[in-house]
C-alpha cells in the first residue's frame, strides 16, 4: 500500500482521486495548500506527492523548490494545458514527470507506478554501474561496454551526458539542465552542444541514428532516454 500526497485545491479532482487510487492499493490524503503540505509532510513520510502548480497562495513551483532543498521524495505535478514553460521549469527544479489537466485517470495511475518503480530501483541499485539494453556504464572507470563486451571510448561531455540520461530514465530533461550536467569545469558548452553532443552517443548507441529508439527528441522541451536502468 503506497501512500499518496496529493495538493490540490479542487475538491472534485480530490475525491476523484482518493477513490479512484484506492483501487490500485493507494492511499491519498489531499490538502489544498502550501500550508496543509507542510503540516502533513510534519506527521508523516509519504512514497510520493502529487502537486497542482496552480494554488492559492505559495504556488506549486515554490513549493517544489522549497522541498527539494530538504527532500528527494518523489513528485509528480498536475499542470493547465497552457504552462508548457512552468512544466519545463518544474523538470528542471525536480520534479519527476508531469500530467496535464484535464486528465485521465489510467494515465495518472500509469505515471504514478512508473515513479514509483524507478524510485525503489533507485533505493536499491547504488553502485559504481549501470545497465541499459545489453549496454553498461562504468561511473568508476568511465567506460562504457556494448553488448558485444566491447569498450566503447566516450569523452568526457558524452560520459556526463550519457550519466544524466541513466539517471533519469523515462524522464523529459530539457537542453539547459543537459548543459548544466555535461560541462566541465573548464569546458564551455552552448545550447546546440548539446544536440551534436546526444547526435555523437546516439551513433555509438544506436542501430540507427537517424531514427533513434534510445535518446529520443520531445519536440519543444528536450529529450527523453527511453531504456530500462539495472
Amino acid at each position: 500500500m503506497h501512500s499518496i500526497l496529493l495538493v490540490d485545491d479542487d475538491v472534485q479532482i480530490n475525491q476523484l482521486l482518493r477513490d479512484y487510487l484506492s483501487d490500485f492499493d493507494m492511499t491519498v490524503v489531499a490538502v489544498p495548500d502550501g500550508e496543509g503540505m507542510a503540516k502533513a509532510l510534519k506527521g508523516f513520510m509519504f512514497d510520493l506527492i502529487i502537486l497542482d502548480l496552480m494554488l492559492p497562495g505559495e504556488d506549486g513551483l515554490s513549493l517544489l523548490r522549497k522541498l527539494r532543498a530538504t527532500s528527494d521524495v518523489p513528485v509528480l505535478m498536475l499542470t493547465a494545458r497552457g504552462e508548457a514553460m512552468d512544466r519545463v521549469i518544474g523538470l528542471e527544479v525536480g520534479a519527476d514527470d508531469y500530467v496535464v489537466k484535464p486528465f485521465e485517470p489510467r494515465e495518472l495511475v500509469a505515471r504514478i507506478q512508473s515513479i514509483l518503480r524507478r524510485a525503489s530501483g533507485k533505493h536499491e541499485k547504488g553502485g559504481d554501474s549501470a545497465s541499459f539494453n545489453g549496454w553498461r556504464l562504468n561511473f568508476v572507470l568511465r567506460q562504457l561496454v556494448s553488448p558485444e563486451n566491447l569498450v566503447i571510448p566516450l569523452p568526457n561531455a558524452e560520459f556526463r551526458l550519457l550519466k544524466v540520461f541513466v539517471e533519469h530514465p523515462g524522464r523529459v530533461l530539457n537542453r539547459n539542465y543537459l548543459l548544466d550536467q555535461a560541462r566541465g569545469r573548464n569546458m564551455d558548452l552552448f545550447d546546440r552542444s548539446i544536440d551534436l553532443l546526444v547526435s555523437r552517443l546516439r551513433q555509438k548507441l544506436e542501430s540507427d541514428s537517424r531514427a533513434p529508439s534510445l535518446i529520443k527528441t520531445v519536440r519543444g522541451e528536450g529529450y527523453l532516454f527511453d531504456a530500462k536502468v539495472a
